[in-house]
């Protein structure tokens, strides 16, 4: 038996600590909380077992300035590979699950105007959200504006490139001046931010129309949000997965021509895989969080949700670089290369994620979709052989990362300690034991000097990664079951996810490729080799249920 099994904490004892803290939570709360803080005293002494030498910093920065007025320009250039013809449609909305590469080809052949587009695209929205709840709020006065300025620009010759007068999605928890910004949850119900964020404002340069607010996991945590729970289009007995909830089941559904999403902690990854998405969680501190909600300073991520891993590159290449607002974001440029060789990198493989132990668990239901991502992720792997690809055997660092949840935790409570303490978290949906108000609340007693030295135990994971990138430019792993999703999220490296078949209930299923810091070019590379040989990101759920 260890101490903390021996000396349980109480509710009495977190109430008498909570006096030292200036707080006043009701005795349901205390005890509600209790089991998150007693399962702490693990975390801690995960933390407390790592070697921490007094030259180990804290894998953050300070930074003296507050602002940039002139942050270096990077290049945005929009090479698409060569695509077939496209012919407009006799019904338009056939193109409804065209990628984006194909409909900006209708546009800039002017085969089909924005304006049409746009027009198209909404009428879906109101005729599937009834049954999807994927809009937050719709933002049609200034799509019919911005894509009545795109076709004005396209007739006089002026084409700002592949997604010129493309409608898109936006995640909730990005400002949009005159728009609701509402965060999935009920204390900011009806918010107005008076500002553009930075996705918002290229977006818009790009010449993209934004037609909606889609819906986020309330405070971007699942997808249950202040309206109901936001649904799968596959299988709408099920959710779409969060916190990018609204953008994977808008996107999956055809009701935009591509979507943004963040991740904290799988937030795009889940939700493209529960919809059959391709996504991009890029590397942090690409994408500026201007404007957009803060759960985790040291950890969220902005990137594109669509229909092609080509798509996420042309978006990407749109929204990325500095912008003098978020000085964690870097200048390290980002080139899209159709032309590069994918078998020109070196690739590798989680080996111990493809071995059946790695599908195994407690919970039946878990266990039968594990179990069919390890099946369908073993079979990309052999398509990628027999694409030629020599894949490398590789492991992830074997170091603990439960103490780093703690981060997470705490930075998520200080972003909402307002409405913790006001009582307004108690008006959000959900309020289970894993919900953010109990959270919330039990992250108030995380010591400082545990914060700072999970975020030390962070720096040696990042130091171990850097070791296993050394060998491989790129690897691939299963998106279910495996540990490469947290690992990677502390550490900050990008992951494109693409569908790559079906569960025994019809719903798709992904796998992930991870690269090396920066590299979202060969890492998207490395996605698109597989994806062109592959047809699952062309299939569609049947949303008539015909």
């Amino acid at each position: 038996m260890t101490e903390s099994e021996s000396t349980p904490i109480t509710a009495e004892q977190i109430a008498a600590a909570q006096t030292l803290l200036d707080l006043d939570f009701s005795p349901e709360q205390l005890a509600q909380m209790l089991e998150i803080v007693r399962g702490r005293r693990e975390q801690y002494a995960a933390i407390r077992a790592a070697e921490l030498d007094n030259s180990v910093p804290m894998a953050l920065n300070f930074n003296v300035n507050v602002a940039d007025a002139d942050p270096p320009p990077v290049p945005r250039g929009y090479a698409m590979s060569a695509q077939p013809a496209v012919t407009r449609p006799e019904n338009l909305e056939e193109a409804a699950f065209y990628p984006v590469t194909q409909l900006a080809e209708l546009i800039r052949s002017r085969q089909v105007t924005s304006l049409e587009l746009t027009e198209m695209y909404l009428a879906r929205l109101k005729r599937y959200d009834a049954a999807l709840k994927c809009v937050a709020a719709y933002t049609e006065e200034l799509a019919i504006a911005q894509a009545t300025r795109a076709d004005a620009e396209i007739a006089r010759g002026l084409y700002r490139g592949p997604l010129h007068g493309i409608p898109w999605g936006a995640k909730d928890l990005l400002a949009t001046r005159g728009y609701p910004t509402q965060w999935g949850a009920m204390p900011y119900k009806d918010q107005v931010i008076d500002l553009d964020a930075t996705v918002v404002r290229r977006l818009e340069a790009a010449g993209a129309v934004l037609i909606a607010k889609l819906t986020l996991g309330a405070l971007a945590n699942g997808d249950v949000w202040y309206g109901g729970m936001t649904r799968n289009p596959w299988d709408t007995s099920e959710g779409s997965s969060g916190s990018s909830a609204g953008p994977g089941a808008a996107t999956a559904a055809g009701l935009v021509g591509f979507s943004i999403g963040s991740e904290t902690l799988g937030s795009i990854v889940s939700p493209s895989t529960r919809c059959g998405l391709s996504g991009l969680r890029p590397t942090f501190g690409r994408v500026s969080r201007y404007g957009a909600m803060a759960l985790s300073w040291s950890m969220d991520k902005i990137g594109p949700m669509c229909r092609s891993v080509e798509d996420c590159a042309l978006v990407f290449s749109a929204i990325y670089g500095p912008d003098g607002h978020d000085l964690s974001i870097s200048p390290e440029p980002f080139t899209w290369d159709p032309a590069l060789d994918p078998q020109s990198l070196r690739v590798g493989y989680v080996a111990s994620a493809f071995e059946p132990e790695a599908a195994e668990t407690d919970d039946e239901e878990k266990r039968a979709l594990y179990r069919s991502h390890l099946e369908n992720s073993a079979a990309a792997l052999e398509v990628m052989q027999a694409e030629g690809f020599e894949l490398v055997p590789i492991e992830l660092p074997a170091r603990e990362t439960g103490g780093l949840w703690t981060i997470l935790a705490a930075e998520a409570a200080a972003a909402f300690d307002a409405i913790t303490r006001d009582g307004s978290v108690d008006t959000m949906a959900r309020q289970d034991d894993s919900a953010w108000p109990n959270v919330f609340r039990a992250a108030r007693f995380i010591p400082a000097v545990e914060y700072i030295n999970a975020n030390r135990v962070r720096t040696l994971l990042m130091g171990d990664m850097a070791r296993v990138m050394a060998d491989v430019d790129v690897f691939i792993a299963p998106s279910q079951g495996a540990n490469v999703l947290p690992i990677t999220n502390f550490t900050g490296h990008p992951t494109v996810v693409v569908p790559n078949g079906f569960t025994d209930k019809g719903t798709p299923t992904s796998i992930s490729f991870v690269g090396g810091l920066y590299q979202e070019a060969e890492t998207l590379a490395v996605a698109k080799a597989y994806q062109d040989v592959t047809d699952w990101h062309r299939q569609y759920p049947d949303l008539d249920g015909e």
